[in-house]
Parts: C-alpha cells; structure tokens; sequence
C-alpha cells in the first residue's frame, strides 16, 4: 500500500475542492486532493454557467461579491479565462408580484454593495426586442457573467498540480478517520494518506463524510435538467433569469443557447443521473414564453449532474463541530459555481488560520448538525 503525507488531505475535485488545493499551495502548504471519478465531472461541470451575484439569498453576497473578484482576474489565477464573459445577469418579472420582489430585492442588495438597474415595461421592450409580451418588467445586474463550467474545475486543477498539489482522480476514498496523529484515508485503490488537516468538500456526498465524524446533515442529491439548442444569430447578451427560478437561459457567442430548469433523475450511490425529457420541454415552453424568436429552435443536447442541496438552499461552509482539523464545505443547492473560486479561499483561510474575514455565519454545519455537549 502507498502511503502519502500532506498538511491537508482534501476529499473531493469539484471547483470547491480544486479552488482550495490552489489557494492552499499559494501559502505553502503540502496538499494531497483525491476525487472519485474526474474533477469537475459532476455539479462543477455540468451546471447552467451562470457567473451571478444578483438574486441570491442576501447571506450570500459577501461570499459572492469576493468571487466575483476572483472572476475577474480568472486568466491570471489559472492561465484561462475559461470562457468568463462579462454579459451582466437580467432577471425577468412575469407579473405584478414578480415586479415587487424585483423592486424589493434591489433595495435589500443595495446594503450589500450590489448595484441593480430596474426596469419595466416599456424599458425592457427598448433594451431587449425579444422579450415576450409576458415579460413587463426586470433587473439587470451588469457586473454578472457567464462562463464555460466544463473549463473552470479542471483549470483550478492544472494551476494547482503546477504549483505542487498532488492531485489523485479515480480515487474514491472507502475509509477515513481520525487517530492521535491526524486523519487517514484509504482509497479503493490501495492508496493510504495521512494529514492533520482534513478538508471536505465531497459535493452531494458531503453528508456522507460528515456523518462519519458525527455531524448528520439532511443533505440530499438533486439533478437540475440542463439543453442546448442548435446555434442560431446572437441576441441574448445578458445571462437570463425570472422570478422563482424556473427558467435560466444563455447564449453563447457561436450562437447555441443553454437553457435550464426543473430536475432530472439522479441516484448518488451510482453516481448516475440522467435528464428527464418532459422537464426540458417544460422549460423551452418557457424560453418560447420569454423570447418567442426560439419557436423554431431546435434542441440538440440535454444533461444533467448531480448536486447536493440543503433544505434552506444554503451551504454549508464551516469548521467541524466535533473534530478539530476537519472543515466542511458542501451542499451548495444548485448555484454553487459562482462561489466557488471564493470558497476555495475560505476554505484555505480556515484550514490554516481558523478563521476568515468573509462572513459565513450562516452556513454553520451547526444549524443541522448539533455538536455534543462538552
């Protein structure tokens, strides 16, 4: 049996997890990261692509807002820009209602440094002559983009093993624990590592891992149904959403446009999933609805992945309750990708200083799991 020693073992290769190992080198610490299957294979690569800040839950900006410098300087920090483009986030109303969670939210997000443009009727069919008489109105947050999902998890991966993090992929982790001198994993493989630090960022599994240092999480694997169409001219700039979250749509400058919304068919313990047809024909029904120039689009491709996702849609981003060295980050709920440069920082900060300057009180592990009485 090989046997490696690191300061922090990380379980799991998503953007989270290759985002950590990287920020984790850049301050010099030795770092083993093992992923079952590829990184990015699941919910870091299959996702929408949306880069966005607006509509999040407001707990949610200050970690937001730090990726989205990360965003930014994507090229610099992993020699791509894995397709980031600054296209700005419009999200639609398609009533009255919709309009005043609009207006309402764009006071709240202001607090938090977010700037939203507001517009209605008249103003929208100006800007964007494809919007369907449904849309009457919607809020633009020109800052927000989209990027390549397919790109980012892997180029975190590659900047990372530059820089020395020994990255290990079809190594699915069948043991771990905690001993006097650290934590040690065993994968399927054969391969035994051991590190004072351990770092779980293991996605819809993340619960698993949790609940074997005592921390049970009521986590659960969803699969968010993902098309694309054939590509036709470009018109839609901005990355597009509306009011509860239904419809998400873009598209890219070769002219296809990714649209998504409602849930495929997943099962976690085969880490299989597959998209459900009538939910996608579903969601075009709704891009039609929005942009009617799609009527006669076809529709090539549909996917989905599988994520972990918490009853309160809020990760979990926090120091074990139960074993010191161990930090857990997982169960993003499905707009996990724009955080993910961020929480690899997080993540690093609190691996090695046990603390961050990024406000993440509310995704306590504690609000689901309760650590024993002292």
């Amino acid at each position: 049996m090989t046997t490696l020693k690191a300061d922090v073992a990380i379980i799991g290769g998503g953007l989270a997890g290759c985002s950590t190992a990287l920020h984790l080198r850049q301050r010099g610490a030795a770092v083993v990261l093992l992923e079952r299957a590829l990184c990015g294979s699941q919910a870091s690569g299959v996702n929408y692509g949306g880069v966005r800040q607006q509509g999040r839950t407001l707990v949610e900006l200050p970690l937001a807002r730090r990726s989205r410098a990360l965003w930014g300087r994507m090229a610099e920090i992993v020699g791509t820009d894995c397709e980031f483009m600054v296209s700005g986030h419009l999200k639609l109303a398609r009533s009255e209602a919709d309009m005043a969670e609009l207006e309402a939210y764009a006071t709240q997000a202001a607090d938090w440094g977010l700037d939203l443009q507001l517009m209605g009727r008249n103003a929208i069919r100006d800007r964007y002559p494809w919007a369907g008489e449904m849309v009457i109105g919607g809020s633009l947050c020109a800052d927000d983009g989209q990027a390549n999902p397919r790109l980012v998890a892997p180029a975190f991966a590659r900047r990372a093993r530059a820089l020395g993090a020994d990255i290990r992929e079809h190594a699915h982790v069948t043991h771990v624990e905690k001993g006097s001198d650290g934590f040690r994993l065993t994968t399927a493989g054969g391969l035994e590592v051991s590190a004072p630090v351990l770092i779980n960022v293991a996605g819809a599994w993340g619960h698993e891992i949790a609940a074997r240092f005592g921390e049970n999480v009521p986590e659960e694997a969803i699969s968010p149904n993902m098309c694309v169409t054939e590509p036709v001219p470009y018109f839609l700039e901005p990355n597009l959403g509306v009011v509860g979250g239904d419809l998400y749509m873009r598209q890219i400058p070769r002219g296809n446009i990714i649209f998504g919304g409602g849930r495929g068919v997943s099962d976690a313990a085969a880490q299989r999933a597959r998209p459900e047809p009538d939910s996608a024909l579903t969601s075009f029904q709704r891009a039609i609805e929005v942009a009617p120039a799609l009527r006669h689009v076809q529709i090539i491709r549909n996917w989905t992945g599988i994520e972990g996702n918490m009853p309160d849609e809020l990760p979990i981003i926090d120091i074990s309750r139960t074993t010191p060295g161990l930090v857990h980050a997982f169960g993003f709920s499905g707009h996990g990708f724009q955080l993910g440069p961020a929480v690899g920082a997080v993540v690093a900060e609190l691996a090695l200083d046990g603390r961050t300057a990024t406000a993440i009180e509310p995704f306590g592990i504690g609000r689901f799991a309760q650590a024993p009485p002292a």
